[in-house]
């Protein structure tokens, strides 16, 4: 819709337009879009069920929400997409420092501007990209900030009290009148500057220097937290959680799938590694497995949350490890391998939050441990399980490839080596091939080899190979007490 050509009070009168508050007008178009089957929201994967009909609840009911989650949860993404809820034009009276509905107005000086010029008061459109504010609540936010102050120059330039309305700086609040108002990260905000939302929030009144406003804002309030805030710089004080109507609870992906489509939907690939560089089903399973094992792990802090922002930039990590290595190698193609997976730690160190554990254990180390431990719980859904308890004098699965590493044989696979001489080192060993053959038969041959090293990194996970990192790769050895359990 292009914007309208009205550009008087007059014209403005002649049309069909009737002021509205924010919060029926987003109702309205929510009920518009709901009935015609047109999804709300975009591309908030794993919400569909949960989170989203919460929020049109609370939209249906008017209601001021607090989007309650750990980090990394899309909770900004969420408030930001409600401006499509929103008309795409509006009216508002050209000059207005708080966008005066001309039919409605609510300032003083807007009020004259009609008096003085009735018919011909000019008026400008505001598109709905315009109608959102976005404020990062900090402890050194202040009142003045969120609700304005008086200006003492506008005082003195005007020759007029300090107790006229014409003399206060308005802050972000009252300039976000007819708009959505996002605070993100509410506990931080102190608790005397929370209190000053109370009069906002329900009797739409600003006060300012011991002085009431009536300034009735139409503001639809979006306010977002941590169920429990890690950084331990306050809390949301209970008479603003009570002015907010409805508070929803947002999650993490609840299964590796719908894990795999954010992080596929949010990394940034360049379409030349979308060519070159191919990621087998397993390697992003792997990627989303380590997300998953983060948040239970007892070196990670559980109250900090595990974003899911860490599976986006390692993912971009591993394909740009892969990338690094065609440039050195000079070949047409590659396909990620494990040892890329070393790539991805760096992405991991800045995501997690430890407790005392993990730094004794140190980040990389940690980082290090959650890509073992998603490789154990994903080997059985490829390879048969390995028992704690084996039988004895029964052949297991893997022993025939366990005794060449026993027979002092050793594995070494260079990072940076090229496609033909990293196929060649992993078909030395004939008893992967035996085990390939036998549990792995229908693999594509595009991930073949990436399933073998699965397979060794996944012994050496379960404590049946040794595995070493050199400068220059990684190298496969004996693991001498599996053996010494059989003697």
């Amino acid at each position: 819709m292009e914007k309208p050509k009205i550009t008087t009070l007059k014209e403005l009168k002649k049309t069909n337009y009737q002021p509205s508050s924010i919060q029926k007008e987003l109702a309205k178009n929510l009920r518009e879009k709901i009935k015609k089957g047109i999804p709300t929201f975009d591309g908030l994967i794993g919400y569909e069920n949960t989170v989203i009909p919460d929020v049109e609840r609370a939209i249906l009911s008017g209601h001021n929400i607090n989007l309650l989650g750990l980090r990394g949860q899309a909770k900004t993404r969420l408030a930001r997409q409600m401006t499509g809820l929103l008309d795409e034009w509006i009216p508002v009276i050209d000059g207005s420092e708080i966008n005066d509905d001309p039919l409605q107005p609510i300032s003083r000086w807007a009020k004259e501007i009609i008096k003085d010029m009735r018919e011909e008061t000019p008026i400008t459109w505001m598109h709905r990209s315009e109608r959102f504010f976005e404020k990062l609540a900090t402890p050194d936010v202040t009142v003045a900030d969120l609700i304005g102050d008086v200006d003492p120059i506008k005082a003195a330039t005007l020759k007029l009290s300090y107790a006229d309305e014409k003399v206060i700086h308005y802050g972000m609040i009252p300039r976000a009148h007819r708009c959505i108002f996002v605070i993100n990260e509410l506990p931080d905000l102190q608790a005397r500057i929370q209190v000053a939302l109370f009069s906002i929030l329900q009797e739409k009144e600003i006060q300012i220097r011991g002085f009431k406003l009536r300034l009735p804002l139409e503001i639809q309030f979006v306010f977002t937290a941590n169920p429990e805030d890690y950084t331990n710089r306050g809390s949301i004080v209970t008479p603003l959680k009570d002015r907010i109507g409805s508070q929803i609870l947002t999650h993490y992906p609840h299964n590796i799938e719908i894990a795999k489509t954010i992080t596929q939907q949010e990394a940034i690939i360049s379409e030349e590694n979308k060519l070159q560089i191919h990621v087998p089903e397993l390697a992003k399973d792997l990627l989303e497995q380590i997300g998953f094992e983060a948040r239970k792990s007892e070196y990670v802090d559980a109250k900090s949350g595990v974003s899911t922002r860490m599976s986006i930039t390692a993912y971009e990590n591993l394909i740009s490890t892969a990338e690094r290595r065609l440039l050195i190698t000079h070949d047409t193609k590659t396909a990620v391998r494990m040892s890329d997976f070393l790539g991805v730690i760096t992405a991991i160190n800045g995501k997690i939050e430890l407790v005392y554990e993990g730094e004794q254990e140190g980040a990389s180390e940690v980082a290090y441990h959650l890509i073992s431990s998603a490789i154990k719980t994903l080997f059985p859904l490829y390879f048969p399980k390995i028992e704690k308890l084996e039988k004895p004098n029964v052949e297991g699965p893997y022993d025939e490839l366990l005794r060449w590493f026993f027979k002092e044989n050793e594995l070494f696979i260079e990072d940076d080596t090229d496609e033909k001489n990293h196929r060649k080192s992993l078909d030395v060993i004939p008893a992967i091939k035996k085990i390939m053959k036998k549990f792995q038969s229908e693999v594509d041959q595009k991930d073949y080899y990436f399933m073998v090293e699965f397979l060794l990194w996944g012994l050496e996970a379960q404590q049946k190979l040794n595995k070493l990192r050199t400068f220059e790769g990684i190298q496969f050895k004996d693991s001498l007490g599996s053996f010494i359990n059989r003697l």
